[in-house]
């Protein structure tokens, strides 16, 4: 599976203003977050306080190589390990996905259009699948090592 061309254009042609805006963007995203699914805040009760600023650097990131993802490897893979460790499963997805997205809306207001909306969502959904998978594996990896 990959992305759209509409899709890559459009997360390639927003880059710049959700780089602008991603800290606010990612602070308002935990704020929807952890009111809509409280159940979430437990993911967190050990993230570092700047952990908004991580996830504002790794929208930019995904956003400014969305037509190369190959150099995000590392980054992918350390994501996976954390979500790993703090026990991310694939139902919050859904639930941060939702909340990215309302919140790329309040802050860049008539900017995110329901084009703009529908090519993010495309694009976490995309990356989410990416990361799904390999935690499946590295929670397989962790089961196999736990019964030896």
């Amino acid at each position: 599976m990959s992305l759209s061309p509409s899709t890559i254009e459009i997360v390639k042609a927003t880059a710049p203003a959700v780089a602008m805006n991603a800290e606010k963007i990612t602070i308002r995203m935990y704020e929807i977050l952890f009111a809509d699914f409280p159940e979430t805040k437990e993911l967190f009760k050990d993230a570092e306080p700047d952990q908004h600023k991580k996830l504002a650097i790794a929208v930019g990131a995904y956003a400014a190589n969305i037509d190369n993802l190959e150099v995000l490897g590392k980054a992918v893979e350390k994501m996976a390990t954390t979500h790993v460790r703090t026990k991310v499963k694939p139902e919050h997805y859904p639930m941060v996905g939702v909340s990215i997205l309302g919140a790329i809306k309040d802050v860049l207001g008539d900017a995110a259009s329901e084009e703009v909306l529908t090519a993010w969502k495309e694009a976490f959904f995309f990356l989410a699948d990416i990361l799904i998978a390999r935690e499946q594996e590295l929670y397989a990896e962790a089961d196999t090592t736990a019964k030896a």
